[in-house]
């Protein structure tokens, strides 16, 4: 048996195409204790995410960590759940499917979309398979993290690199590692800032809250937050903002070590208790609404900032599928495949048609079955 995935009685001259994944962090299949279990195991067990010695981690995680965390998780989830299942997933696969019309509609040449999950289902395995189904011989992973961490984007190239070192024929392969300072991105967010302001009231300050990531990974020279300063910092400048009506915080720490900070749920407290009024939250970081937004930020925070003195408190929704996203996604795609035959304005179908038959004419004169 061969020890690299290939295709038997593979058909020399099939016609090919460039495969776009984009990728997510991932979801439990449902709400409920043991879908969360599953799903925590695969995400704390990822050594980008809790860089411990594993001998040292497994019994916390098996033996603490995943006897208690699933409960409580599985009823935060409930709490944001839907008809269409996991925001996060529903959302991403209506991001793919809208880049996917965006690239047919700019480019003639055959671009194929897949989705991907860097945990839970559809896997990076998955989605690579299915491009590789399609006949994908250059591929370009996107993962949808506008800012690099080791613990996202260097992740996502991990589960990439494993599943391709067992495959036989490797396509061409390229990254978008971050794309925090993109002045589609900026102007997307600014403008999503626009139209909720546009609904009601400029509040007294907006905070900026970002995903948090243990401090010492910084201190190692991760970029993550010196990216997240600079997206705030340009939305800020976008939205004419004085020093003092913005802020940039950091949520969703995990454990007991010290991650970045001014930590969120600290913020909203000491500004309600400031006397701050009015408040609205945008978390720049995450491409489609999801728990860490829907539960923790539109609920949990909302109830700190209120039950500390604020009286009114909004959250400013993800950008999700909102067309100016769609844009600049499909411009990361058209920047980062440039020189890729698919992308051509000389692109022709004929042409690549009539080179197929030609490859499959020589395939057969070697004795290929088709």
């Amino acid at each position: 048996m061969s020890r690299y995935q290939g295709t038997r009685d593979f058909e020399h001259g099939a016609p090919a195409c460039t495969g776009i994944l984009l990728t997510n962090l991932g979801t439990p299949e449902a709400p409920t204790a043991p879908a969360l279990r599953r799903y925590l195991a695969e995400f704390l067990w990822d050594p980008r995410v809790v860089e411990a010695p594993r001998a040292l981690w497994w019994p916390v995680l098996h033996g603490i960590i995943l006897r208690s965390r699933p409960r409580r998780s599985a009823h935060a989830y409930w709490k944001v759940w839907t008809e269409h299942g996991s925001p996060l997933l529903n959302i991403a696969r209506r991001q793919a499917e809208a880049v996917q019309r965006a690239l047919d509609d700019r480019f003639n040449g055959p671009l194929r979309v897949e989705l991907a999950m860097r945990y839970g289902t559809p896997s990076i395995a998955d989605g690579l398979e299915a491009l590789r189904a399609a006949g994908a011989r250059r591929v370009l992973v996107l993962p949808l993290y506008p800012q690099y961490a080791a613990a996202t984007t260097a992740s996502t190239f991990d589960a990439v690199a494993r599943v391709l070192a067992g495959w036989r024929w490797i396509p061409e392969l390229r990254m978008v590692t971050h794309y925090h300072d993109h002045p589609g991105y900026i102007r997307a967010l600014a403008d999503s800032v626009h139209d909720h302001w546009a609904a009601g009231t400029r509040p007294e300050r907006l905070l900026f809250s970002f995903h948090g990531i243990p401090r010492e990974c910084f201190l190692e020279g991760d970029p993550y937050h010196c990216e997240c300063q600079k997206t705030a910092r340009l939305v800020a400048e976008d939205l004419q903002l004085a020093d003092g009506e913005w802020a940039v915080s950091f949520q969703s720490r995990f454990g007991p070590k010290e991650w970045l900070q001014p930590y969120t749920d600290e913020t909203l407290k000491r500004w309600g208790g400031e006397g701050i009024k009015h408040v609205d939250v945008i978390c720049p970081g995450f491409s489609a609404d999801c728990l860490e937004t829907l539960e923790e930020i539109a609920m949990q925070n909302r109830d700190f900032f209120l039950q500390a003195g604020g009286e009114r408190y909004g959250y400013i929704p993800a950008l999700n599928e909102r067309p100016d996203h769609i844009a600049v996604l499909a411009d990361l795609v058209a920047t980062h495949g440039a020189g890729w035959p698919e992308f051509a304005a000389d692109w022709d179908t004929r042409r690549a048609q009539a080179e197929a038959v030609q490859t499959q004419e020589r395939a057969r004169a070697m004795g290929a079955p088709r």
